[in-house]
């Protein structure tokens, strides 16, 4: 970077990772103009067309030049199939190679937080971080925001009539529709709303950074590789890092702040010498502070897509050819209007798996086109598919350093669908969604199955259709879970134990996974964190939730009033 041998070597605080998390962290940081940031971030610019243009979101994510292009280790449950695990690697991180969804999770799974320990983190504490961010455009009520830099949106607001016809098969299989996932109500089918601004993604880049790089004491330094975390003793004195092939120090005067995400976050505490100490030695790192959760209870939604060829001509799988996506993309280019301004997920249902689960569990993605992750044809002709996963996993998996060195990838192995819990879930998965596609809202589109293939029926076929075609949904997180047990790696104040002037903001601090995507409860827990640092939290906000007066004893909350097709 030019320049770098004049720049200050001494901030108050250095912010690791210019991500969903970091980016937010520095932004409110630096609104003090007393004080000085520091972020780093390994990747570059956020200003290519495929980042910023919605639809173009398979790009970005498959771009070794900003994904960190992480893999698992062989998956023992899944046919020793090695994952993908795409993070961030850019400005904006995550948040500039994700698919844009919208989701903060149930209310419950903050409750949930703060019973494993997470003192100060349930669901009324996180509401108002929540509403601090939004800048929402389709929802008014006491649950959202409408001034905060964060625009929430619905795309082209369901013009495809394929939306509706999935809501209203919900309705006919006896679920109901709620008006907003995020509100009051997040169990049922409705729209589904995506972080895009006037049909450009925001990420956290686009929605804090692009004012915030412009104040004098927030210096954004890009093309750096941070390579450790310096200790005095016990005490986070700074960094270094690696930049043009030259390593360079930077100290810190109050904190380090660790936002490196749910893989580089524990990963680079490791290297540091902070972690598991017989991992630390095996990899050939020196120790500085023994802690054992250090890279545990890593956790990850997992996910798959029923597939239909489509009797009418309406799906995205006549828009996906050369041609048609020039035209999409000149449009977009020229006015940030037509099928380029959205990720295409623009309805969506929250249910849950049966009988006895007390919150939804169970998430889908409608998709008004068949296609495969890569953004290709998934089979000639007109088709429309919807993506499902039980997100409430017990199966827990580690990130485990091999060297000192950071450029080698740790190990990473999520032990996906290792429980009999998990395995019940997807099992509930195919047969909740074979009924709910089979609904009579679904006649006048649905053609034949695709996949699965209608002879997949008992356990032992699912499970092996399952182990063969699941695929990682891509929210890592838990392997530096906040807490106040041994395995905790950080406190309610997000403090590394044990450590002074080093904290961790991602979602790598995540006890559990919520149910839904996590870009939305990284933003908040960011915001939140901020201002923890700052020592000014907002006060709790009361708001009612849903829960179905009767869970323990049935599983949706009426009965079906479609007859169930079963011919396809």
């Amino acid at each position: 970077m030019m320049g770098l041998k004049k720049k200050n070597r001494l901030y108050d605080y250095i912010v690791i990772g210019a991500g969903s998390a970091g980016a937010i962290v520095a932004s409110r940081l630096s609104e003090n103009s007393n004080c000085t940031v520091l972020l780093v971030e390994c990747g570059g610019s956020d200003r290519s067309v495929f980042i910023r243009m919605p639809s173009a979101l398979g790009i970005p994510m498959n771009h070794k030049r900003y994904n960190w292009g992480f893999q698992s280790l062989p998956e023992p449950y899944l046919n020793n199939r090695r994952m993908n695990c795409p993070r961030g690697k850019v400005l904006g991180g995550t948040s500039s190679i994700n698919g844009m969804v919208y989701v903060r999770g149930h209310a419950q799974d903050y409750d949930e937080w703060e019973s494993h320990g997470a003192i100060g983190w349930n669901y009324e504490s996180c509401l108002p971080y929540f509403k601090k961010l939004e800048n929402h455009e389709c929802v008014d009520s006491e649950y959202s925001g409408r001034k905060g830099p964060v625009t929430v949106s619905g795309g082209n607001n369901m013009r495809n009539p394929l939306y509706r016809a999935f809501i209203d098969a919900g309705v006919n299989a006896g679920y109901r529709e709620t008006e907003d996932y995020n509100g009051y109500k997040q169990e049922g089918f409705g729209q589904k709303f995506m972080n895009v601004d006037r049909g450009v993604r925001a990420s956290t880049s686009h929605a804090y950074l692009k004012n915030a790089r412009k104040r004098k004491n927030l210096t954004l330094l890009k093309h750096a590789l941070v390579k450790k975390i310096t200790f005095s003793e016990k005490v986070a004195t700074g960094i270094q890092c690696e930049i043009s092939g030259s390593t360079h120090g930077f100290s810190a005067r109050r904190e380090v702040i660790l936002c490196a995400g749910a893989i580089g976050s524990p990963h680079l505490l490791q290297v540091s010498g902070v972690g598991p100490k017989a991992v630390l030695q095996k990899a050939g790192i020196k120790l500085v502070h023994s802690l054992p959760g250090v890279g545990e209870n890593l956790q990850d939604h997992l996910e798959f897509n029923f597939q239909y060829r489509c009797k009418q001509p309406i799906s995205l799988n006549s828009e996906l050819g050369l041609f048609n996506k020039a035209l999409i993309g000149l449009r977009w280019l020229l006015f940030k209007k037509g099928l380029g301004r959205t990720n295409h997920f623009e309805s969506c249902a929250f249910i849950r798996s049966r009988a006895g689960v007390k919150w939804p569990d169970i998430q889908y993605h409608f998709l008004p086109g068949a296609i495969t992750y890569d953004g290709g044809v998934a089979f000639k002709g007109h088709g429309f598919q919807v993506h499902v996963g039980h997100n409430k996993p017990t199966s827990r998996g580690h990130v485990r350093a091999i060297s000192a060195d950071i450029k080698q990838h740790p190990n990473i192995l999520f032990n996906y669908l290792e429980t009999e819990y998990d395995r019940q879930g997807f099992r509930d998965c195919v047969n909740l969604t074979r009924e709910i596609m089979s609904q009579p809202a679904m006649d006048a589109y649905r053609g034949e199955v695709i996949q699965p293939s209608n002879a997949v029926r008992n356990n032992e076929q699912i499970d092996a259709f399952i182990r063969e075609s699941v695929d990682s949904a891509y929210h890592p997180a838990g392997a530096c879970k906040i807490g106040v047990d041994v395995m905790a790696v950080v406190d309610p104040d997000l403090k590394v134990r044990g450590l002074n002037n080093l904290r961790i903001i991602d979602s790598s601090v995540f006890p559990t996974v919520p149910n839904g995507n996590l870009n939305a409860p990284t933003m908040m827990l960011a915001e939140r964190g901020a201002d923890l640092i700052k020592g000014q939290v907002e006060p709790s906000i009361r708001a009612a939730v849903y829960i179905d007066e009767q869970w323990q004893t049935r599983q949706r909350e009426c009965h079906a009033v479609g007859q169930v097709s079963t011919d396809t």
